[in-house]
């Protein structure tokens, strides 16, 4: 197993085990990154098989590290590396012209941890760029704890990201709700023993949450503020 690394915002570790833990996801749920994420896609898939796949093929796999997505692109390992870098570097490139934060997710959040909530960030990005993302967006300094994929072994849809937010809170299960916005957010909640809550703002259409529904779905971010 992996050891869990430093994060340099950890907080709130005295608050109550039993006190509300809202864990989210990020890119669709509190970032709005999703057009840069099809321009990722798209880009990488001219550079490496001069096709690009309509956007309805990257949405099954979006909230899923790059690796699984891209290995339904080619079966050379190899080749799924070198299409990981030239995704990352182009992310890199034109992140901050094609992100923008959602309207009311921060003053959302600002509201959870007023009322003593710990909240956290589970995301399938490496952890050091959904940092920038954060901070870009005007979350910076207010998450507890940001869990990455290069934090877990098994990312989402396993439930093992979710438990190792909640371990680094020193926080129980039964008081904690994950959301986010795709199937695998809600998949790895339920796997933990958490709460679910849908994102409806996000690029995935309520009919494809509905076979396995969140306890909870939410219309707008500011309805993060109303989680207890």
């Amino acid at each position: 197993m992996t050891t869990l690394p430093r994060d340099p915002i950890v907080q709130n570790m005295n608050a109550p085990r039993n006190a509300l833990t809202a864990l989210f996801d990020l890119d669709g749920t509190l970032i709005d990154s999703i057009e840069l994420i099809w321009s990722c896609y798209r880009h990488t898939a001219l550079v490496h098989t001069s096709r690009a796949p309509a956007d309805e093929f990257w949405l099954a796999g979006l909230g899923r590290p790059l690796e699984w997505q891209f290995a339904q692109v080619t079966d050379d390992p190899a080749e799924v590396q070198r299409m990981v870098l030239t995704y990352r570097a182009y992310n890199h490139a034109h992140h901050d012209a094609m992100v923008k934060r959602y309207p009311g997710a921060v003053e959302a959040v600002r509201a959870l941890k007023r009322r003593g909530a710990r909240v956290g960030v589970v995301t399938s990005k490496l952890r050091s760029t959904a940092h920038r993302g954060l901070a870009f967006c005007g979350f910076d300094g207010l998450f507890d704890v940001v869990i990455g994929a290069d934090d877990v072994q098994h990312p989402k849809p396993d439930g093992e990201p979710v438990r190792r937010a909640l371990d680094a809170l020193g926080a129980l299960p039964d008081s904690a709700i994950m959301v986010g916005d795709s199937p695998h957010d809600i998949a790895s909640g339920r796997a933990a023993g958490v709460r679910t809550a849908a994102a409806l703002w996000g690029p995935f259409p309520r009919s494809w949450l509905e076979p396995d529904p969140p306890d909870y779905w939410l219309a707008q971010p500011s309805d993060i503020a109303l989680l207890s």
